[in-house]
């Protein structure tokens, strides 16, 4: 099915991300201009000449998330992993012991900076970006949903305001830049709010927002008040505080601010949030979100969880593997990181056992005291990432392994971070609007690992998941033994590995039930595989899932490219067993049965093309019964429309002197020019 929307992409702005490495680039390993700190270049001539790393490393001038560095993958560790290996599981789940909690298909979702939100949702309530429903609506219909934070650093000082020049929805003021980081201010009216309402009357998407946490005098409690009355039962919660660990460092508070401090501040909040009868929900907030500077536990220390448990309606931290931050805000304490040495530590399963073990103290607590526990901002490195990693393969496959091991570990979701486009890290990023006549958006390689987690979770909400530790617990060949309504459903196999001649491609041999469990033979005759696959781990661009590609840089609408390849395996139900190869690099996803599939044909997913034409009047064309339907309400009874989500049970009234609802587009778009974009 299709909607037609308008299409309209907002100025964004550059930033140099440099990167001190040995590179190679399109046509194999490439020499660095010497000049290139100078002349901002880097030179792409076939060349077997190493750069030298020196104080000053290369530098790419252009945007981050479209840096064409490439880093050298990895040599194949000494000795090698063995490459034919078995992994035996039962078919119940009741026979597999440290299986995790039940999960649910949108484990894996996003988190938006706030202050981005105009460049990657839409211009306002009546335009959103098709690319972003298209990619958005590719994760909710394998996970049931997909689950989306607007919030982040921007959060903290953000105020609602009545209206802003020019109907614009947001506005930030860099000359009052609030700490170290160089956040800015932020100003938005719900104008914003009913976006994302729109956007869940198209796909559905649910959202955490954020309460500003900068003033404990006037916590600024608007964005709740709005956000209970236009999102409705698409509104997931409210984080209250961003990191307060930080707040000292980034001089927000003073030198001494500690967790009982935080703890007093938290009651001052709770005190205005049950005062404030423009908020109907009193159980929603989200805490502590610490990074790393405090561990939870110094947290839980204070009595928090028991002092608020009425208040919270999930526990949160927030964390990345490493930083990239000396680059941009230097540090004599944190000098600067190589990309080059650091593109193994995310080539390997114990980063994303290092992330997950440190916090599985915190998921047992959770689970006591009756909490979802949420990784609530992560990626590859904080600020923006690392060039060569983060935008590279290597990311997509230690995406993968770090979600599963986190769902593995008794975590309930993870949020994956956006910044804009001087970042390396972005799931996704929009166009720049200079570019727009003739370019599209671009998807980062981590985007890849949201849709291979979804399938992998399925959408029942009864997903269980084990780590198999399999080939002797090798590190460049982790899996995942996946159950789903108490069976054995699904199994996660992943090749950290760069070989293109194959010889390090392995064949696992699994084995399900049998009389080692006690049980019959579980092999099926034949297994569905879908593979993740790039020619190497340092690959930006070829990157295909089930055969399938979202498209190169500048290549990017949201709709798939390629026909759809699931391979199938024959099974040896004679010997209980079936052989399944993974690529080096890659990663398969088995299923072992066909419901265990809920296959999604990509053919039919609903998508959002748009049919503005740049330079032209009047040309738009959008399907009336789309709109006839848009709010959950027919034409007839539309009188009083405010409401988002579908089906109307939670709308509210237009009440803000704001026009919300998709509705609204039939007037708009017939008048109104844009820039175009091609969508098939």
């Amino acid at each position: 099915m299709h909607a037609a929307l308008l299409l309209s992409l907002p100025a964004l702005l550059a930033q140099v991300v440099v990167a001190d490495v040995t590179v190679y680039g399109f046509f194999g390993q490439t020499t660095v201009d010497p000049n290139a700190a100078a002349t901002g270049t880097v030179s792409a001539e076939p060349s077997t000449t190493s750069f030298v790393t020196t104080p000053g490393p290369p530098h790419f001038t252009e945007l981050a998330a479209y840096n064409n560095i490439y880093l050298e993958p990895p040599a194949i560790p000494s000795p090698a992993p063995a490459t034919q290996f078995a992994i035996g599981v039962p078919t119940s789940a009741q026979l597999m012991n440290g299986l995790s909690i039940p999960q649910s298909g949108s484990f894996f979702g996003f988190s938006i900076e706030m202050s981005v939100a105009n460049q990657l949702i839409g211009k306002n309530s009546t335009t959103l970006f098709v690319p972003f429903l298209n990619l958005m609506n590719i994760v909710a219909e394998r996970a049931g949903a997909v689950h989306i934070r607007v919030g982040g650093n921007t959060q903290e000082t953000a105020y609602m305001v009545d209206s802003l020049p020019n109907g614009e929805f947001l506005e930030k003021d860099h000359e009052d830049a609030s700490n170290p980081t160089s956040t800015p201010i932020i100003a938005f009216t719900d104008d914003l709010l009913y976006m994302l309402g729109n956007v869940s009357a198209l796909i559905n998407a649910r959202w955490y927002l954020g309460i500003p946490f900068n003033d404990t005098t006037d916590f600024r409690l608007q964005i709740a008040e709005h956000g209970e009355a236009i999102l409705g039962d698409k509104l997931l919660g409210f984080q209250a505080a961003n990191e307060p660990d930080l707040y000292a460092a980034h001089y927000h508070r003073p030198t001494s601010y500690g967790p009982y401090d935080f703890f007093g501040e938290y009651a001052l909040l709770t005190q205005a949030y049950q005062a404030d009868s423009n908020v109907p929900v009193k159980n929603n907030l989200i805490a502590p979100s610490v990074s790393g500077t405090w561990t939870p536990e110094m947290v839980w220390n204070t009595g928090f969880v028991e002092a608020y448990t009425q208040y919270l309606g999930a526990l949160a931290v927030e964390r990345y593997p490493s930083d990239n931050c000396a680059v941009i805000y230097p540090n004599p304490n944190n000098p600067p990181k190589d990309p080059l040495q650091m593109l193994p530590t995310y080539l390997t399963h114990q980063a994303g056992l290092n992330m997950a073990t440190q916090y599985r103290n915190s998921t047992l607590l959770a689970q006591g005291w009756g909490k979802p526990f949420l990784m609530f901002e992560t990626n590859t490195a904080s600020c923006g990432g690392f060039p060569g990693i983060s935008d590279s393969f290597a990311s997509t496959l230690w995406g993968v392994d770090y979600a599963l091991q986190l769902a593995n570990s008794n975590f309930t979701g993870a949020l994956f971070h956006f910044g804009g486009q001087n970042v390396s890290y972005n799931p996704f990023t929009a166009v720049p609007t200079n570019e727009s006549a003739f370019h599209e958006w671009t998807v980062g390689p981590i985007f890849y690992s949201s849709i291979f987690v979804a399938e992998a979770m399925g959408k029942t909400n009864t997903t269980q998941i084990i780590d198999m530790f399999p080939n002797n617990g090798n590190d460049q060949t982790p899996g995942y033994a996946i159950y789903e309504n108490g069976e054995f459903a699904r199994m996660a196999l992943i090749n950290f590995m760069t070989d293109p001649s194959g010889a390090n491609d392995y064949t696992a041999t699994i084995y399900v039930g049998g009389s080692g469990w006690n049980e019959a033979n579980g092999v099926p005759s034949s297994v569905k595989v879908k593979y993740l696959l790039a020619p190497s781990t340092s690959e930006k661009d070829n990157i295909t899932w089930a055969g399938q590609t979202l498209g190169g840089r500048y290549e990017v609408d949201g709709i798939w490219k390629g026909q759809e390849t699931i391979q199938t395996v024959q099974c040896d139900q004679t010997q209980n067993m079936c052989q399944v190869k993974v690529p080096a690099p890659g990663a398969a996803l088995v299923f072992f049965s066909d419901a265990a599939q809920q296959a999604v044909d990509p053919s039919t997913t609903e998508t959002f093309p748009t049919t503005v034409v740049t330079k032209t009047a009047n040309t738009v064309t959008i399907d009336p019964s789309v709109l006839a339907t848009s709010n959950g309400q027919s034409g007839k009874n539309r009188a009083n429309l405010g409401g988002t989500s579908q089906g109307g049970a939670n709308s509210a009234p237009r009440a803000m002197g704001v026009v919300p609802g998709v509705t609204s587009l039939s007037c708009l778009l017939a008048g109104m020019l844009a820039v175009l974009l091609r969508f098939r």
